[in-house]
């Protein structure tokens, strides 16, 4: 509760009133309390007004002999004397009464309100009683005013001349019609639907239609049945819009009104899934359906992610598709780069100790290396974070991928020392892309490895570029003229064996690293693009050492 973490602070932020008996405190003596309540103290102001809210809420829960429903209805008659604080303190009331158990409210007290809350409804469609419309509508919601009560006000008070009115609908119509002119919808839908009427129906629909007013659209078509719903859902397919028909029909339950429409949204939600990689949620969306799995091939096909065409085919026994080996032979829209065009000339898979010591003896006589990672995604809330799976270290010609999971298992003080001689070598500058999120998961994954705890001489390649998009994939097509197919970063990454083309695209991240580097660091300052740092500027962006502690922080920059 907010109050007792106000009544934490160092300082005394908030003065403590008990309304121990509110049966003879006055509407004005009771909203000066509160104003004291909310002046005294250094706490913020959604923290004051919690507290005094839960504080009102206890008082009135306390007094239900003193009828508080009543006693809120006055004090909302006297509210302008709080002048600033009128607006915040009518909602803290009426916040405050909605809380109310319905049992403990007597009769009496609720029948004496409505015919305070009626009046003042009265007053502030007239102008007599400062509230803005939101407080209107509420009063009318909240202490439940309905037609019939506001005609016994307008009998007693003779409001009937004033108004020049006949009856209370025509109160509330010309009131409503006033709020729509202000285009305040929602407010204007709220006291027609607590008032059961059903002003120009579809007009008003079209209206708010027109003006993009989409929750008050569908709140009035909910109010007015299902077939205005269809033609709500209908007006949005024919706006193109249909995102919002789809949620319109997922809350009020009309997929067999528009199964067509349900289908197609599927569709879409595949696609988007599969653009950003992640398969086998989008697997998982398509729930055993033959029709949107044959879909989902084919948004593998399209993207080239072959194993993924052979792995659903097979798993679903879907026929009337093109198999792996001849989908490969489809000419694709899009190239791109693969191993061979960037001359590597061997990528080894790297889970025993002899292998490891015969890479680090490769990699530590390097000058220049690519580093990157991978790591299983995570599709569910509140799961534990996958551990860094695989590492992989390029050289100009061979690409080393490290099973750190597999070594760690078997051999930790070696791979620890070992990965140490590159990792934290001064002598060899490793190049990354977005590196310090690789440098955070390796070092919570493997917390008691040293090689992981800070790095010697890296370059975060993308701080080469002023302004780019695309990520790695942009700056390989802007500098090697062909992107990097990245259907495969969200794969599965902790099965054993890794598919060839998992292998493929590991192996093509980090040695792109080397040959972008090589292409930015050769323009000439005249010759090179715009969005590229010269040569001098880019060698300050080496970091000679990065703590991963905190691997925000840019590190202790290499001296020149």
């Amino acid at each position: 509760m907010e109050w007792d973490n106000a009544r934490r602070c160092k300082q005394n932020t908030l003065s403590y009133h008990a309304f121990e008996d509110l049966s003879n405190v006055p509407p004005l003596v009771f909203l000066f309390l509160l104003k004291e309540c909310y002046g005294y103290g250094t706490c913020k102001a959604i923290i004051k007004f919690r507290a005094l809210q839960q504080q009102v809420y206890l008082a009135l829960l306390h007094n239900p002999q003193a009828g508080p429903t009543t006693l809120i209805a006055h004090c909302l008659f006297v509210m302008h004397i709080l002048e600033l604080y009128y607006d915040g303190f009518s909602h803290l009331l009426l916040s405050a009464l909605c809380r109310l158990p319905k049992a403990m409210l007597h009769d009496e007290d609720k029948s004496n309100a409505k015919v305070c809350a009626a009046k003042l409804f009265l007053d502030i469609i007239d102008g007599s009683v400062a509230h803005n419309d939101t407080i209107a509508t509420k009063v009318a919601q909240v202490f439940d005013v309905q037609l019939c009560d506001i005609d016994n006000v307008m009998q007693v008070s003779f409001r009937k001349s004033s108004l020049e009115v006949e009856t209370s609908k025509e109160v509330v119509e010309g009131y409503v019609s006033k709020l729509i002119e202000l285009q305040s919808y929602m407010k204007a839908v709220d006291l027609l639907i607590h008032f059961s009427m059903h002003q120009s129906a579809m007009p008003l629909l079209q209206k708010m239609m027109e003006e993009r007013q989409y929750k008050a659209a569908e709140k009035w078509a909910t109010y007015l049945g299902k077939p205005t719903l269809c033609s709500l859902v209908q007006e949005y397919v024919d706006k193109k819009l249909p995102d919002l028909a789809y949620d319109v029909i997922k809350r009020n339950n009309l997929h067999q009104e528009f199964p067509e429409l349900c289908y197609q949204h599927k569709e879409s939600s595949l696609k988007k899934l599969a653009e950003k990689g992640v398969w086998e949620i989008a697997e998982a969306r398509a729930k055993g359906n033959k029709q949107l799995l044959g879909y989902l091939v084919y948004l593998a096909m399209e993207a080239g992610y072959f194993e993924k065409v052979e792995e659903l085919s097979d798993r679903y026994s879907l026929e009337g598709f093109l198999n792996f080996k001849e989908a490969e032979t489809i000419p694709l829209n899009r190239h791109y780069l693969n191993l061979n065009e960037l001359l590597v000339e061997d990528v080894v898979w790297v889970d025993e100790v002899n292998i490891l010591r015969d890479a680090i003896c490769y990699l530590k006589d390097c000058k220049v290396t690519g580093v990157d990672c991978e790591w299983k995604p995570i599709y569910e809330k509140g799961s534990p974070p996958s551990k860094v799976s695989i590492m992989q270290i390029a050289s100009e010609k061979v690409v080393y991928i490290f099973d750190l999971i597999t070594l760690y298992e078997v051999a930790p003080t070696v791979l620890d020392e070992c990965l140490s001689l590159v990792l934290q070598s001064p002598r060899i500058l490793k190049l990354g892309y977005n590196f310090q999120c690789d440098v955070k998961m390796l070092a919570s994954s493997y917390k008691g490895m040293n090689c992981f705890k800070h790095f010697e001489m890296l370059l975060d390649i993308q701080n080469l570029f002023k302004e780019h998009t695309g990520g790695l994939s942009g700056l390989a097509l802007k500098f090697l003229g062909s992107g990097l197919n990245k259907t495969r970063r969200n794969s599965n990454w902790e099965q054993r064996p890794l598919s060839q083309h998992q292998l493929e695209y590991a192996a093509l991240d980090a040695a792109v690293l080397l040959h972008i580097f090589r292409h930015a660091g050769s323009q000439s300052p005249h010759g090179a693009p715009s969005d590229v740092h010269s040569k001098a500027e880019w060698k300050s962006h080496i970091l000679a050492h990065v703590d991963s502690a905190t691997p925000a922080k840019q590190g202790r920059l290499l001296t020149q």
